[in-house]
């Protein structure tokens, strides 16, 4: 009897493996523009027309976002609910509006689609925002800050990062775009979100300091590192031994361990190069920074918290699961991590030879970069490639990877032990 029990669960999960790998499968090909594929499905599994992902966005809303008339069509012919909606309320009108993809809006119009949420022409009804957090004690007046002497240290979607003074001390501003800052929700969802970010204290995480949000433009105020980022770093640099590269993935991993602390987890789902900084010129000491921006402004575009923050170099770091619009975790982190380690130890950026699209499509597709540097340990190529599996599941957590470290550089012949920062 319990054999068969045991063979029933065992088919059941089978089963559940199966419906969420067509989910995902369906997802991808509406991201595709490809009908043929997606007509498929539908005909082999009806249903899947109003499968969602971990979002609730349905295939109509990824092929509404993107304009793919095809898609879309397909879609209604088998059912698709036109106004099914997302975690953000958006329905795939409300999408296609905010992407101004206007062949899809008339469709969807024709077949009674209304358009709700942060995107939409109009809320939905009785709907109505919850009250503005009063001014908090991290709220900082802008006369404050003396730009008299700033320079541009860096640009994202957002807007661009300013260094600044602030009551004399030289702090990092990042000032977001005008266009964002009009919005009630992107200000409501700036105020909660930086509410998290000042309470955070760690020696590996950038100190968030204040921000500006009852003035236009919106600003966030943090600690300014003047060591640069570790892209940069690496550029100058090449390839760093191995000692070197162990000491700087501790301390990302410390950094990235304190943010995926439970009950509060803080995914970053932009870890690269260009958001870890150091703390001074000899190059001793790493913090994590730029976590909660792509999350914090969730611009006209729900679809831009998924995509993460726009940049096309985050692709070449981006976990195959984020890139297949797939359900995802705090694991998605760990995946970029092991491509800076890859990129620390190898002096190049995974996937050097491709564009970072192409190159995230390689690692969807389960391609992982080559590893040759005569610095990669036999216990760091195990390492990095658990930290890169396909699977999150398999991919150790942060406090399991700082463990692993520690012993690793324990372990290191003393001559490794000089020299730490040459390349």
């Amino acid at each position: 009897m319990s054999s068969g029990g045991g063979e029933s669960l065992s088919s059941d999960k089978q089963k559940e493996k199966a419906r969420v790998s067509r989910t995902s499968l369906i997802l991808w090909h509406a991201h595709q523009n490809d009908a043929a594929s997606v007509r498929k499905l539908l005909q082999e599994d009806p249903s899947l027309v109003n499968a969602t992902d971990y979002d609730n966005r349905t295939p109509l809303h990824v092929a509404s976002l993107h304009g793919w008339l095809d898609v879309a069509n397909c879609l209604i012919q088998f059912g698709a609910d036109v106004n099914s909606q997302d975690r953000w309320k958006n329905t795939p009108l409300a999408d296609a509006e905010g992407a101004k993809r206007n062949s899809v809006i008339q469709l969807l119009k024709t077949h009674g689609g209304s358009s709700y949420g942060q995107n939409g022409s109009h809320f939905e009804p009785n709907t109505v925002p919850p009250p503005l957090p009063n001014k908090c004690d991290w709220e900082v007046d802008p006369s404050e800050l003396d730009f008299s002497n700033s320079a541009r240290i860096g640009k994202g979607s957002f807007g661009e990062i300013l260094k600044a003074h602030w009551r004399g001390t030289p702090v990092a501003v990042k000032r977001i775009l005008p266009s964002l800052s009009e919005d009630r929700l992107v200000i409501q969802d700036f105020r909660h979100e930086v509410n998290l970010l000042v309470k955070l204290r760690h020696p590996n995480i950038v100190q968030f300091l204040g921000a500006v949000t009852d003035r236009k433009p919106l600003m966030l105020i943090t600690e300014y590192l003047r060591g640069g980022d570790l892209h940069q770093y690496l550029k100058e640099k090449g390839s760093l031994n191995t000692a070197a590269a162990i000491n700087f993935s501790m301390d990302i991993a410390r950094g990235m361990a304190y943010l995926h602390n439970e009950p509060n987890v803080i995914i970053h789902r932009d870890l690269k190069p260009r958001n870890v900084l150091l703390v001074n010129t000899s190059a001793n000491h790493l913090k994590v920074g730029d976590f909660g921006l792509s999350k914090l402004i969730k611009v006209q575009s729900s679809h831009d918290v998924y995509k993460m923050t726009g940049e096309t170099g985050s692709y070449r770091y981006m976990a195959p699961e984020v890139f297949k619009h797939r359900r995802y975790d705090k694991k998605v982190d760990v995946f970029s991590f092991a491509m800076i380690l890859y990129e620390m130890l190898e002096g190049e950026p995974p996937f050097a030879n491709y564009e970072p699209l192409d190159g995230a499509k390689r690692a969807a597709e389960g391609h992982r970069p080559t590893i040759r540097a005569k610095g990669y340990t036999p216990e760091l190529i195990e390492l990095t490639e658990q930290c890169w599996a396909a699977d999150m599941n398999e991919r150790p957590s942060f406090i399991d990877i700082l463990k692993r470290l520690e012993k690793i550089k324990e372990n290191l012949p003393s001559d490794h032990h000089w020299h730490l920062f040459s390349s």
